[in-house]
């Protein structure tokens, strides 16, 4: 289906929850936290994701795709340590929060390349994956992650301004 192994079938419905989950918690809390049911959802959903996503090879040995899923994993770790007030200081929530929506633009980057070069199928709205309308997008969206960045910077800055770990949650 799709052109899909059974595995890029379970790799994507996973990241189709992880997304969903993700962008509810940015529409309802502005943030995606693990101390919400979404944000919980989105974190596991995405690990899962990145997991899958290694088993995955339909264009060689490890690439970009395998990358930006050490990339991500990495980002969920930093963002967990600091969630939980492990590095980071004062800092820390900035940390937590702008990690946590870094890997839901993470996210856009194989969602938009693999829908637009598989969709609608049997003529793709864009064929080739380096294609400059598929990096005009990735740069778009980028662009809302900056935007959306300052905005959380923003919003932390203005709340518990004398505790800047209030947030932790154990």
């Amino acid at each position: 289906m799709f052109g899909l192994t059974s595995l890029g079938l379970v790799h994507t419905a996973l990241s189709l929850v992880a997304v969903i989950a993700g962008a509810k918690a940015l529409l309802r809390d502005r943030e995606i936290s693990p101390a919400t049911g979404a944000g919980r959802v989105y974190v596991w959903f995405t690990v899962a994701t990145c997991i899958t996503g290694f088993g995955i090879f339909q264009h060689g040995g490890f690439g970009k795709p395998h990358a930006l899923g050490v990339m991500t994993l990495i980002v969920l770790a930093l963002a967990g340590m600091a969630r939980r007030g492990w590095v980071f200081g004062r800092l820390a929530r900035y940390v937590a929060t702008i990690g946590y929506s870094l890997t839901f633009f993470f996210h856009m980057v194989p969602g938009l390349t693999e829908t637009l070069t598989r969709l609608p199928l049997g003529q793709p709205l864009i064929a080739d994956p380096e294609s400059p309308t598929l990096q005009a997008l990735y740069g778009l969206c980028f662009l809302l992650f900056l935007i959306g960045a300052g905005l959380q910077v923003r919003r932390l800055r203005a709340t518990r301004p004398g505790s800047p770990l209030a947030f932790v949650r154990n």
